[in-house]
């Protein structure tokens, strides 16, 4: 076999036969949140992304127009499973306390369990996620929202001593900071996660209510 022909071969076999459209979908998707994580928003390339699943930057068209929309389905599928949690916690009858340190928790166990969607989602700086910025702030502020609302139910039931917008921003900061430095800094001597998290949600409820 003349080299140019096993050249071929080789170039032919190292791509991937034409398979399921959602598993190429979310092999695309994996390997481009991975990318964009290591690489940036910009340096993480359609050619870099296509080479990590064996397409051709053709065929990765096929699936999706442009990086941004990539980018945007990596936000609004993470976004998406945090939502459908605290819509079925929302869906149960319980005190308003226990709503939401239910809904913070989860909040937190899904940054550890997606941490490289947490870190596009959360952790992007303004401008550097192009057109799917847009993405990102509309389904974060629906989650926000479905925090905010738990917390005035709380304030309704006579439990805040501040302003349940003032409340939930110091909810939501105080959580996300130490989640997001847990998954930034994982060489540090951090204590066991799952107290820290109460910890800090035991300190900031307990601000918040303290007569």
């Amino acid at each position: 076999m003349a080299v140019t022909e096993q050249r071929a071969t080789v170039g032919r076999s190292a791509r991937k036969a034409k398979g399921d459209g959602h598993e190429r979908r979310a092999e695309i998707l994996a390997a481009a949140e991975r990318l964009f994580v290591e690489q940036g928003y910009e340096g993480a390339t359609i050619r870099k992304i296509a080479d990590a699943v064996g397409l051709s930057s053709t065929a990765l068209y096929m699936h999706f127009k442009d990086k941004a929309e990539i980018l945007a389905s990596i936000v609004e599928t993470g976004f998406g499973k945090l939502a459908k949690v605290t819509d079925e916690i929302e869906a149960e009858v319980q005190p308003a306390e226990v709503s939401l340190r239910r809904k913070m928790r989860a909040y937190a166990d899904f940054g550890f369990a997606n941490p490289n969607a947490y870190r596009l989602i959360y952790l992007t700086r303004p401008g550097e996620a192009g057109s799917a910025e847009g993405v990102a702030r509309r389904v974060g502020r629906g989650l926000y929202d479905r925090l905010r609302s738990t917390v005035e139910d709380m304030a309704k039931e006579g439990q805040l001593n501040r302003d349940p917008h003032t409340a939930t921003q110091l909810i939501w900061g105080g959580v996300h900071g130490l989640v997001s430095l847990m998954l930034t800094k994982p060489y540090f001597d951090w204590d066991d996660r799952d107290e820290l998290i109460d910890s800090m949600m035991n300190a900031i409820i307990s601000d918040l209510t303290r007569g």
